[in-house]
């Protein structure tokens, strides 16, 4: 959990004073990232780095882009060397393959392939779980709010809705996963 630690003070030295909500609903993202932890076995801790650290794209030291998943995995990779795998979740989490074709950032993206689907799915069911301010939140709400917030007009909002279906399974597949290992557990 040494990663998690390093990743936990990186991002809220970027996140905490300047983004309150983003901190707030990064470290929901965290909590979950290690609630999924038995699931994941050996990659616990780096899903709870990715975690911590997925939405440091918005940081102002870290804009480039302007597509905060690509944003934060260069940060990531390019001013603090972290680790490529953890990069790479961050690079691919949640709707980003969508927005980087949105935005003609797909190559960019490339940059931090292939993605780690299990890994991915295991990230984008924890952003997915967790409010714009950091509470619990059902997905399918949480996908609604995006929209809402966003508008037809904005590239979030055509990504995100071309993503959906394919965001919910990503958040079945985890909460499938989750089951099987607490049935395990029981065994």
């Amino acid at each position: 959990m040494k990663l998690a630690k390093w990743a936990h003070n990186l991002a809220e030295s970027l996140l905490a004073d300047h983004l309150p909500d983003r901190w707030a609903h990064s470290q929901r993202v965290y909590s979950q990232a290690l609630a999924l932890a038995p699931a994941l076995g050996e990659d616990a801790g780096l899903l709870a780095a990715a975690a911590i650290a997925h939405d440091v794209g918005y940081a102002r030291e870290a804009v480039d882009t302007g597509q905060h998943m690509i944003d934060g995995a260069r940060y990531l990779r390019d001013v603090v060397g972290a680790d490529p795998r953890l990069c790479s979740i961050v690079a691919f989490h949640t709707s980003s393959p969508w927005e980087a074709a949105e935005l003609g950032l797909s190559e960019a993206l490339e940059e931090f392939g292939p993605a780690e689907h299990e890994l991915v799915d295991a990230i984008t069911y924890c952003d997915l779980t967790s409010s714009p301010t950091g509470q619990l939140v059902d997905p399918a709400q949480r996908l609604v709010e995006v929209l809402d917030r966003y508008g037809p007009e904005h590239v979030v909002f055509r990504a995100v809705s071309a993503a959906r279906p394919e965001l919910l399974n990503r958040v079945e597949r985890v909460q499938q996963r989750r089951a099987v290992t607490v049935q395990e557990g029981f065994s």
